[in-house]
């Protein structure tokens, strides 16, 4: 949709006409939203300020880079930048949702096999005729299978309640992000992707020759996690400092920012060095997730073997009781 507008909007097209001609291609649950945003444009406003209007439709970092358009008056061209960037990071969640099959699975046989063996587990006896309890959980037969499976199917309840809870949370910048941040890896790429999101929208504001305030504005609009005040940067440049010192003064920024601005400056391609370093930072990001989905996927793969070999261990025990039994005098 955004691909579309921005190649409406360059051709001359109206823009609330352009929306309203995308309103008649979404499915018909997005349609409310769609025409929420139609009003807001018919209204007088921004398609930034409209598209905020419609609660949390629309991401933040969406709606913080069509704000540099609309301020800067490239509205086509953030338009064209953001349906990029949108289109990169569903390839790069689709790639991570398919690396994710394969430990899925694991997890789905692991707990298969270990169902299988509860109920084998009825009908396999000691010498005193009891059931053997390979697993030595007290699950055993029939009846132990359907404790298992009531277990199991709670614990998939919680985790289907609990998932638009986190997602929400994560949406929000709240509990989820907050923890997530703080994961060794997944931490480091939360910050490296809202960082690029910051570099790419400072990179098209400067481009466009906006002010430094207003640049970090609007980039802080793109990154409400990196957001900087304004005032702040502008007080510093008031007092002599350059913007890559306001900014490092400020301490929220990664350090590759800080120096892709500051040579930036030196260079007079400012706008050239950030979109630079977001694409730099991207690539960091995709990494980032890339490497955390192979750690969950080696982790279920060692409880998965350590299942495998906790079984073989126990059944051999059970059976060389057994041989034990059998051979001791009466």
């Amino acid at each position: 949709m955004l691909g579309r507008l921005a190649v409406a909007v360059s051709a001359g097209i109206d823009l609330r006409r352009a929306w309203e001609s995308e309103s008649s291609r979404v499915p018909s649950r997005c349609r409310a939203v769609m025409q929420n945003v139609a009003a807001g444009l018919r209204g007088g406003r921004e398609l930034a300020e409209a598209m905020a209007g419609a609660g949390d439709a629309f991401p933040a970092v969406v709606c913080g880079m069509i704000r540099v358009g609309d301020r800067t008056g490239r509205l086509a061209e953030v338009l064209r930048d953001t349906a990029r960037a949108v289109e990169e990071s569903l390839r790069a969640r689709r790639t991570l949702r398919g690396e994710l099959v394969g430990p899925a699975i694991q997890l789905t046989v692991a707990a298969a096999a270990v169902g299988v063996l509860i109920l084998v587990s009825g009908m396999a006896r000691s010498v005193d005729g009891g059931p053997l309890d390979f697993l030595g959980l007290g699950l055993t037969g029939k009846p132990g299978l359907t404790v298992y499976l009531l277990c199991l199917a709670a614990a998939g309840g919680v985790a289907a309640c609990l998932a638009p809870l986190i997602a929400r949370s994560w949406r929000d910048r709240g509990w989820a992000r907050t923890i997530g941040g703080r994961l060794p890896v997944v931490g480091a790429a939360i910050k490296a992707l809202e960082a690029a999101a910051w570099s790419r929208a400072a990179s098209l504001a400067a481009h466009a020759g906006v002010s430094a305030g207003e640049m970090v504005s609007l980039a802080s609009a793109a990154a409400p996690g990196l957001a900087i005040d304004p005032a702040v940067i502008e007080a510093r440049l008031r007092r002599g400092d350059d913007l890559a010192a306001a900014l490092a003064a400020c301490g929220s920024l990664p350090g590759e920012v800080v120096e892709a601005v500051s040579v930036g400056e030196l260079t007079g391609t400012t706008a050239e060095a950030l979109d630079r370093v977001a694409g730099q930072l991207d690539e960091a990001a995709r990494r980032g997730f890339a490497a955390a989905v192979k750690g969950v996927g080696f982790a279920v793969w060692a409880a998965v073997a350590g299942l495998v070999a906790m079984l073989v261990i126990r059944m051999m025990k059970a059976y060389v009781g057994i041989i034990q039994d059998a051979t001791r005098p009466l």
